[in-house]
């Protein structure tokens, strides 16, 4: 047993990235933040509870399950190959080339994605931060644009100077997140409770985290989304690499960070549940109007306007704020050190690999992510409206469903040779991950199949002659992958090491890449 279990254990050699840089406490703030949980709940709640209704409660508790399950299979695949490249890594050993690189690109496709939606949100809440709404409330405008990428640039340069300097921001942005939503959580509850809350309040009930009351199409539809909200944990995973004891530190981190937004997504939907109602005017949470931002509309309301109420109101703005940007940064973070991983094993240009020799961080993975986001985030912003950015969210959950999963399966084939030696082994490397692939994938088929119908998404295209219409969100992730092949395509031809199984196979060291 001891000499199967050594033979398990990779000999990852140093990149070139600040070892020990992390603790425990840093890696699940950056695990958390990445989460990015104001806004993640600002921009998808009110559209949860049109799918679900009263049973968001049970949604919110219930994602929590698959999220924690591949979590178990990240930790443990973190014990034996404490890689940067996380997914594309641990998948190229277990399944071979093609299945790691896959993984490694629904990465970079995801975080590319989602970061026009970021850069958006966080430019609109700087203007209304300082009460200029008319800016602030039109999400394509050109300042708003402006100040979107600003943003970026500024999170990609705190992502270049440091991990440190990242985690000691990412603690000051997220204390504030959690202060806020927990303060908005209980204000609204005292005020149910004491009758205060304004007409269509709704008083806690048991029945709310009952799954069974909602059927099997709309609770679905409903976890897909919360499944996004949720997103973001294995961050702290992609720093491995510079975290203290990090065979295990890192694994720890990703499971107490899923932990830490359940009781987290618990509260805050429960309570803005019961405060708001789910009635489709005013602040109902069913109203249409305020799908888009859901918190900044509650808080005016749950923190009145007299007193110490605006001032609350614009630090719920903050936070939202905060998340937005505290998101931006911690998206950069794995997308580099995915590319840096990927480009150390030649399965991506060489130039990725580079690391700067003073600041120890990725050098051309890092900027490219800035520049790439930048480029993507403009024309968004004037494509149909700009509705495309929504849909580009919703495509995204096509990717995390598909390399949470890949990474779950790695889990329990890799030790599939030490499943039946203890009940812990059965149970953490083998059930409990495949249960939760088998769970992401599931989201993932219906994700799919739910995108394709053009009354899902913002945007869509009529093929011309067969008249079919195709929802904006599954063209926007057929691009993604499309692209992904293309490039695959290209890098077979002119660098196929990798590929032939010569750089990087169950026993290949990490590589050393170069410093610049």
């Amino acid at each position: 047993m001891a000499a199967i279990e050594e033979a398990l254990q990779e000999q990852p050699l140093e990149k070139g990235l600040k070892s020990g840089a992390l603790g425990l406490i840093s890696s699940v703030v950056i695990g958390v933040a990445s989460t990015a949980p104001a806004y993640s709940l600002a921009a998808t709640l009110g559209f949860v509870v049109v799918a679900i209704g009263l049973q968001s409660p049970a949604v919110a508790v219930l994602a929590f399950i698959p999220m924690l399950l591949c979590s178990i299979g990240y930790s443990e695949m973190n014990k034996a190959d404490p890689d940067c490249g996380t997914t594309f890594t641990w998948a190229a050993r277990a399944f071979g080339p093609n299945a790691g690189w896959a993984g490694g690109w629904a990465i970079v496709a995801a975080d590319i994605l989602v970061m026009a939606s970021l850069a958006q949100v966080a430019g609109q809440y700087v203007f209304l931060l300082f009460n200029a709404d008319g800016i602030g409330t039109n999400p394509t405008s050109g300042w708003v644009l402006l100040a979107g990428v600003v943003w970026i640039i500024l999170m990609t340069t705190i992502c270049y100077v440091g991990i440190e300097v990242s985690a000691n921001f990412q603690k000051v942005l997220l204390t504030i997140e959690i202060v806020m939503l927990a303060v908005l959580s209980i204000t609204a509850l005292v005020k149910v409770g004491n009758g205060t809350a304004p007409p269509g309040y709704l008083h806690v009930s048991g029945s709310w985290f009952n799954p069974f009351n909602a059927s099997l199409s709309s609770f679905t539809a409903g976890l897909v989304l919360f499944l996004f909200i949720y997103w973001g944990w294995d961050t702290s995973v992609a720093v491995n690499e510079e975290t203290k004891d990090r065979t295990k530190t890192p694994g720890r981190a990703a499971i107490i960070s899923t932990v830490v937004l359940l009781v987290l997504y618990g509260l805050v939907t429960t309570s803005v549940q019961a405060y708001a109602g789910i009635g489709s005017k005013g602040i109902g949470l069913g109203n249409t109007s305020n799908q888009g931002d859901v918190l900044s509309v509650l808080g005016n309301s749950i923190f009145g306007s007299t007193g110490i109420g605006p001032t609350l109101s614009h630090l719920l703005i903050l936070m939202v704020l905060s998340s937005a940007a505290a998101s931006t940064q911690t998206t950069i973070l794995p997308t580099a050190r995915t590319t840096l991983s990927m480009a150390a094993y030649k399965a991506f240009p060489s130039a990725f690999a580079r690391i700067h020799p003073r600041f120890l961080t990725p050098t051309v993975s890092t900027i490219a992510m800035g520049l790439i986001s930048i480029a993507i985030y403009v024309p968004f912003n004037y494509a149909s409206g700009g509705l495309i950015i929504a849909d580009a969210v919703t495509a995204i959950g096509l990717y995390i469903a598909f390399y949470y999963g890949l990474t779950a399966f790695a889990c329990v084939w890799y030790y599939r040779k030490t499943l039946r030696e203890n009940a812990r082994n059965l149970w953490m490397r083998g059930i409990l991950p495949l249960l939760g692939g088998l769970i992401m994938y599931g989201a993932g088929i219906y994700s799919l199949q739910y995108d394709w119908v053009a009354s899902n998404s913002y945007t869509f295209w009529t093929v011309p002659g067969l008249k079919w219409q195709i929802g904006g969100s599954f063209l926007i992730a057929l691009c993604a992958a499309l692209a992904g092949v293309i490039v695959w395509i290209y890098l077979r031809i002119v660098q196929p090491a990798y590929f032939r199984k010569q750089t990087l196979t169950r026993s290949t060291p990490t590589l050393v890449p170069e410093t610049s």
